[in-house]
């Protein structure tokens, strides 16, 4: 007594092509994945790198300006302590009218010496009042002090 098997029994697997395919298409799938969380990571770093650039150039600017004076001339200096990827130089120049420079901040890779963050901005200093008023007023302001 033979059995018959129907045609749904003969065929219970997967051939050895379908297997070879969904291997290839779950490693492309998985090629693609790996470089786009390789790419977030490196974009995420670079803006690091950017964001902290940006704020030691700010932070350049407003500690010249907190100074109260400001001297044209180029000055240099390293980001710091926890910042010694990063060093920076300022040049400060006239702007043509009388107390406004311009200033200019540029933030490199200290390892490398490639720009990160260029920031230029114009800052005002008010030019020192010579009349006899003024000079009467600041020597009161400076005894009442």
């Amino acid at each position: 007594m033979r059995m018959k098997l129907s045609p749904l029994r003969t065929r219970r697997g997967f051939t050895l092509m379908e297997v070879l395919c969904a291997i290839l298409i779950l490693g492309v799938a998985l090629v693609g994945l790996t470089q786009g969380i390789t790419l977030a990571l490196h974009s995420s770093k670079e803006s690091e790198l950017q964001t902290t650039a940006a704020l030691l150039a700010a932070g350049q600017i407003e500690a010249m300006r907190a100074e109260g004076f400001i001297t044209d001339g180029t000055t240099e200096g390293s980001g710091g302590d926890g910042l010694e990827l990063y060093r920076w130089t300022q040049t400060v120049s006239a702007a043509g009218i009388p107390g406004l420079h311009k200033v200019e901040v540029i933030v490199e890779n200290a390892k490398t010496g490639k720009m990160i963050y260029q920031l230029e901005t114009q800052v005002f200093e008010r030019p020192e009042d010579s009349s006899p008023k003024a000079k009467k007023e600041k020597s009161r302001q400076k005894g009442s002090g």
